[in-house]
């Protein structure tokens, strides 16, 4: 697993520490900025999950900003002294609270809370310990490191419905003024993620088969245990690793052959030659299983959201089950 760069990260936060007190005079939480126009409650997410989900709940009432850039590795993201500075300027932060968050304690330890309000998503449902599944490589140092939880509680679109309704409760508290707009907001934008959720759940029930196949990372342990699949993957969905091992190569490509698997799963971002030699060994076909993590930036400028990538997934997912 990814372990944080400590000296980055001090160096970052003195940087930023000190760069904000030579702003506090200027910073647009000051009466004098928000004198004759009222300041906008401002959300800051790390990554993707976190921006779409209070983007909705939020509509045009409040100013969202997401630190993870579209298209970069969310699992490899530590914050920049700007980064810093609007997180500490903020009036909530929205974090996941995993092993791609771990930067996160050591900043906000070191921050004046007081103003700011704090939503983790990992705190919202119940988690899992991350699974080392037969066949999967682990890090080389598994065998010292501590249990870690699985971070991807969001792929569960049960659990995504969850931490939607609780963060509009927490942004309404926030901004009592425009409550009954968050919380509508929230109930149109969890209707949605229900209609998909029931379309997975038509999708397993009409299914031939439970079980994928992910030649990639795999952040679907949620996902699977909401829908009763069982699965083969490459590497943990925090693993670093990127260039899989010829033993990994052949047990999935031997899954493949098994159980009569017509398709074979990448995830968004990947560069997708594991799933490519399986794929090229077996006759199947690659798709795209998206987790969400992030979205590349043609996606972003369009508006790809949690739902929309999610319906792309409905596709996939019938496809691989048939």
């Amino acid at each position: 697993m990814r372990k944080p760069v400590l000296a980055t990260l001090c160096v970052a936060l003195a940087s930023a520490l000190a760069l904000s007190s030579c702003m506090k005079g200027k910073s647009s939480r000051s009466p004098e900025a928000r004198a004759g126009s009222p300041r906008k409650l401002s959300v800051v997410c790390t990554n993707f999950p976190c921006y779409d989900f209070a983007r909705q709940v939020v509509g045009q009432e409040a100013e969202v900003r997401m630190l993870l850039r579209p298209g970069a590795e969310s699992h490899s993201y530590e914050p920049s002294p700007s980064d810093i500075i609007t997180i500490q300027n903020c009036d909530l932060f929205v974090f996941v609270g995993g092993d791609s968050d771990e930067w996160v304690g050591d900043i906000l330890s070191s921050m004046d809370l007081s103003h700011m309000a704090l939503f983790k998503l990992m705190d919202q449902v119940q988690t899992v310990e991350e699974e080392l599944s037969e066949g999967m490589e682990s890090e080389e140092d598994d065998d010292e490191a501590e249990v870690e939880m699985d971070e991807h509680v969001w792929t569960s679109p049960s659990n995504a419905m969850t931490i939607v309704e609780n963060l509009a409760e927490v942004i309404a508290s926030l901004d009592p003024e425009h409550a009954r707009a968050y919380q509508r907001n929230a109930a149109s934008y969890i209707a949605r993620i229900q209609k998909v959720d029931d379309d997975f759940h038509k999708v397993v029930a009409e299914g031939k088969r439970r079980e994928i196949i992910v030649a990639d990372r795999f952040p679907f342990r949620y996902f699977c245990d909401e829908f009763g699949l069982s699965y083969y993957a490459a590497f943990p969905g925090c693993s670093t690793k990127v260039q899989p091992s010829a033993k990994t190569v052949v047990f999935l490509t031997r899954k493949v052959e098994e159980e009569g698997i017509p398709v074979v799963f990448y995830i968004e971002l990947s560069n997708e030659r594991m799933a490519d030699a399986v794929a090229e060994s077996t006759g199947v076909r690659t798709m795209l299983l998206h987790a969400v993590h992030n979205v590349s930036d043609s996606d972003f400028q369009s508006g790809a959201s949690y739902v929309s990538l999610m319906e792309g997934n409905v596709v996939a997912l019938r496809e691989a089950l048939n």
